[in-house]
């Protein structure tokens, strides 16, 4: 099996890797794997799947409606 070795990776993203590492009770190299996995594997969703989680979404917000001033008001807060 192939094996790579990664350099210079900035303090503060190797912290969140160990720490993601412990919660899901894996060793580094397995936490470095399933994130690889899951940015590169290809996960296609169809326009069906989309439209219903969508919908999903939208039932559940459906009685909450944001104005336009306090979306705006949040995206300048960075939210």
């Amino acid at each position: 099996m192939p094996t790579i070795t990664v350099k210079n990776i900035p303090e503060d993203l190797y912290r969140q890797l160990r720490a993601a590492a412990e919660i899901n009770r894996r060793s580094i190299n397995s936490e470095v794997i399933v994130c690889l996995e899951r940015v590169l594997r290809n996960r296609r969703v169809t326009v069906e799947v989309t439209l219903a989680r969508a919908r999903q979404l939208r039932q559940k917000t459906g009685k909450h409606p944001v104005r336009a001033s306090e979306f705006k008001a949040a995206r300048n807060a960075g939210r």
